[in-house]
């Protein structure tokens, strides 16, 4: 039943299996830790956002927000799959073109692009920008005027809806560094500043109200709340909003307890909203975009582990020690992410009494779960926590000189390497002896 919750059955052995793989001998073959994704669950959630947001809505683009894990293998498949890709900087932009994605499919947030990275965009032919910020006005129109380009952009826009999720996360809010604030006026300065600029071709609008949402009316704010200024500047200055970008944010289950809504719900939600607001303003429909990142890889990852040491505090607590940490996924450190987990070779054996899994960096704060409930615990047995797909290997580092894992990519029973295993040569590479 639990490994049902999560997607996943159970091999002839009795072991977890992950994509007509045994966990067991995906960790023999290729050591721990180990990052797996499900190719067959990733493509699946790509063709459920393209293939709704099809039915739903007609003109629409599905974007891949590869923060979530941004490496050349699952920009491939994004691409593959008919999506586009969401990047935040040159080496996301690197990345998703030596995965073969065109520079017209990606498109280019950040709220501190540099001058550098904005002209190298410019000059390979970046879909969209996603301005942020005035500072970024300045820098495109000096950049297009100089490099005889234009730019076409979508406004981010902060609408001052805060869904209920952790603080880290929140980014649509008043208080919040990224984008254009609609109540303060700032969104509608922008838009009269943009439409002037003759390098700059505004195409739409854009708000990402956050992350890990269970709740779908925030989202239906923010779409109402975009649609009600583009209407204002349709009236004030005659702007047709072409675009209207609703960003990503999806929740997906980490917990057994945890229920999240369907793509279908979420892209239906929005849809609707959209809908009624163009009637009610009398706008044409623009193209409508979602740019959906943990929710597409998020449950498609599982971590594994070798179990070392066991460390029994009577009346206090057991410690389980593994060989990642929060250098392989510091989510639970940064803000307190919350896993299940369960002895791979024996998924379904019964639970004893919960024990902290924790990592091998030198913090006290590196536990990865405090609360896991696992049947009794020994060296050597193969753990396994789910639905770690997103922001952890994009957001691993070397920390304690720890090498980062490596990552497989698993389906129809077989297994590939797409991210090597790093090695101690790899860690001093770019190190300078004096």
């Amino acid at each position: 039943m639990f490994m049902a919750l999560f997607g996943f059955g159970i091999s002839t052995a009795g072991h977890l299996e992950i994509a007509g793989c045994d966990a067991a001998d995906l960790a023999r073959e290729f050591g721990t830790p180990l990052h797996v994704l499900d190719e067959d669950r990733l493509r699946a959630n790509c063709r459920a956002y393209t293939g709704i947001m099809a039915q739903s809505y007609g003109t629409g683009r599905v974007l891949f927000a590869s923060k979530a894990c941004c490496i050349v293998a699952t920009c491939q498949i994004a691409h593959q799959e008919g999506l586009g890709v969401d990047v935040a900087s040159g080496g996301e932009i690197y990345t998703a073109r030596r995965a073969g994605v065109p520079a017209s499919e990606m498109y280019f947030h950040g709220n501190n692009k540099t001058p550098h990275e904005i002209e190298d965009a410019l000059r390979i032919g970046v879909g969209r920008f996603i301005v942020d910020n005035d500072y970024e006005l300045d820098l495109l129109e000096a950049l297009t005027g100089r490099l005889g380009v234009q730019a076409h952009i979508q406004l981010r826009l902060t609408p001052g809806i805060e869904p209920h999720t952790h603080q880290a996360i929140r980014t649509g809010g008043v208080d919040s560094k990224f984008g254009f604030g609609i109540l303060d006026g700032a969104a509608y300065r922008a838009v009269e500043r943009a439409r002037k600029m003759p390098g700059v071709h505004l195409r739409g609008l854009h708000a990402h109200i956050g992350s890990q949402i269970f709740d779908l009316e925030p989202f239906r704010q923010s779409a109402a709340a975009l649609l009600d200024f583009a209407a204002r500047i349709r009236d004030e200055f005659d702007v047709t909003v072409e675009e209207l970008n609703l960003g990503g944010g999806l929740a997906i289950r980490y917990l057994r307890t945890d229920e999240t809504p369907s793509i279908r719900d979420y892209i239906g939600s929005l849809t609707q909203t959209v809908n009624a607001k163009l009637g009610e303003h009398r706008l044409s429909p623009p193209t409508l975009f979602v740019e959906p990142g943990r929710s597409i890889v998020g449950d498609a990852g599982v971590t594994l582990y070798t179990v070392g040491a066991v460390k029994v505090i009577p009346g206090v607590r057991t410690y389980v020690s593994v060989d990642g940490g929060m250098f392989e996924n510091p989510r639970p450190a940064l803000y307190g992410a919350r896993y299940e987990a369960a002895i791979a070779t024996r998924p379904d054996a019964k639970a004893a009494q919960p024990v902290a899994v924790a990592g091998r960096c030198c913090e006290s704060g590196d536990v990865l779960i405090w609360e896991a409930h696992l049947p009794e615990v020994k060296p050597g047995d193969l753990l396994a926590t789910f639905s770690t797909g997103a922001y952890t290997y994009s957001m691993a580092s070397n920390y304690n000189r720890f090498p980062r894992p490596a990552v497989v990519l698993a389906g129809r029973g077989h297994a590939r390497t797409i991210v090597e295993r790093e090695t101690y040569d790899d860690l001093v590479r770019k190190d300078v002896a004096l």
